[in-house]
């Protein structure tokens, strides 16, 4: 029953996720023309920054929105855990544009360094102020499925970036226009793009790290073989093996060898499997239980072993 209202509340998240990213893609991409007309009609780098990051911002939110409609598709013969996976390459794929945008606007801050054009700065700041508006309304729709997902945390990112890009064009309008300082306009760019560049690696590491089947981001291994140690009747533990097939959908597997065939398997597996829920999150389990001859055989065959942790 509890594993029911576990996957009935991961479809409603995930539903409730995508209905916002339809939004906010519908204000990203309508303001996106409108964004690219001004920057170019009033030469101000710093608007065709931001117009680009709306421009990854919708290709985005169309990659996260194809990839929660991919990964419902339910689990087949050829992909026996299903499409999860996809939402972490479309995460990957979010930082990697960026990082494309963040090297496009350095390149072209240096060419405007050398020469500035002339730049109209009202049509900037009235520009920019609409941008901020847009870039708050989606920054609140997807800010609580950031927090369950990587992929709408990889949207979350960008419209975020795109807020703070709007600030630095709106502060850049209002002191080219009092001191006609044109040269604020391409270092107020340069410094979007490397105010985002942290966090975008932040996310790839968080992707590839899923992708490699990393132990997930807040779970140590250490202290999940701590806690399996403590059950009645474990002996050892070998073989733990901990990861992530999506944002929140971690997957452990492991071998606990047994003190005495006095204790019952099935008493030592539900307390493994109760702990490992509770204490950990982790409620896709695959737990052996053996015997200590068993586990000894299986240790003598290994050729690998995990390194010491210090």
């Amino acid at each position: 029953m509890s594993g029911d209202h576990h996957h009935h509340t991961h479809a409603i998240t995930r539903g409730s996720n995508e209905r916002r990213l339809w939004v906010t893609l519908a204000l990203t991409a309508g303001f996106m023309v409108t964004e690219v007309i001004g920057g170019l009609l009033t030469h101000s780098l710093a608007l065709i920054s931001d117009a680009a990051h709306m421009f990854t911002d919708a290709a985005a939110l169309a990659v996260s929105l194809a990839a929660l409609r991919v990964a419902k598709r339910a689990a087949d013969r050829k992909r026996t855990f299903g499409y999860y996976r996809f939402e972490i390459l479309a995460a990957a794929f979010n930082a990697s544009a960026l990082f494309l945008v963040a090297g496009y606007i350095l390149y072209e801050a240096y060419r405007r360094f050398l020469a500035p054009p002339e730049i109209q700065s009202l049509g900037m700041l009235v520009v920019a102020s609409v941008g901020l508006v847009i870039n708050l309304i989606g920054m609140w729709l997807l800010r609580a499925g950031s927090e369950t997902s990587l992929n709408v945390k990889g949207a979350y990112l960008e419209v975020w970036s795109d807020m703070l890009g709007s600030v630095g064009v709106i502060i850049a309008a209002i002191v080219i226009h009092l001191t006609d300082w044109g040269w604020v306009d391409p270092l107020v760019a340069v410094l979007i793009g490397l105010w985002v560049l942290p966090r975008t690696w932040t996310l790839l590491k968080e992707s590839l790290n899923v992708l490699l089947e990393g132990v997930p981001q807040g779970l140590e291994l250490d202290a999940i073989e701590r806690e399996l140690l403590a059950i009645p009747g474990v002996a050892a533990v070998h073989d733990l093996h901990v990861w992530a097939l999506s944002s929140g959908k971690n997957s452990l597997t492991t071998h606990l060898v047994m003190e005495s065939p006095s204790f019952a398997e099935r008493d030592v597996l539900r307390a493994a499997s109760e702990m490992l829920g509770l204490r950990f999150g982790i409620t896709h389990t695959t737990v052996q239980v053996e015997s200590e001859q068993c586990a000894q055989a299986h240790h003598d065959d290994r050729t690998s072993h995990f390194p010491p942790s210090h």
